[in-house]
């Protein structure tokens, strides 16, 4: 059986502003690669945090079937979100420890969601590092925020 990975990423020109993300699907058999999808998008006005999620949920909703996946991300914040921190958001009615309502709470929800239907496994990479699909992805996501980006005169 082929293992699934995913590796995701967002930018943005300035935070807010223009940003994209994108993402690379792997079906892998002993560390060759069957199968490969990349994905990719953007928006005018968005934050990093927002594309690092994006990119994280358009991979999980991409799947066709309930997976066993591995999602890569150079986002501690989406980590750290989904696996340690959200669980206490819930338990105080979305709010963060100081009290504060939980930023882009929708689409925590909208990841909690695509994970249901999958066994998700997060990693972190260092962004920037040379890892190959983080790299890669890095690019879509700057593709995905090309066309909103302003044109240079």
């Amino acid at each position: 059986m082929p293992e699934l990975f995913a590796y995701t990423d967002g930018a943005c020109s300035g935070n807010p502003g223009p940003g994209g993300w994108g993402v690379v699907l792997q079906a892998l058999d002993g560390g060759a690669v069957l199968r490969e999808r990349e994905l990719s998008g953007g928006e005018a006005q968005t934050t990093n945090n927002r594309m690092e999620l994006l990119a994280a949920i358009a991979a999980l909703e991409g799947l066709e079937r309930p997976s066993r996946i591995t999602v890569v991300t150079d986002s501690a914040y989406v980590k750290n979100g989904i696996t340690v921190w959200m669980a206490n958001w819930k338990r105080r009615g979305w709010r963060t420890a100081d009290g504060k309502p939980v930023k882009n709470r929708e689409l925590w929800q909208r990841l909690e969601d695509a994970c249901a239907r999958h066994t998700v496994r997060w990693e972190w990479v260092k962004g920037h590092a040379g890892h190959p699909e983080n790299e890669r992805a890095d690019v879509l996501a700057r593709a995905g925020m090309a066309p909103f980006k302003p044109a240079r005169g």
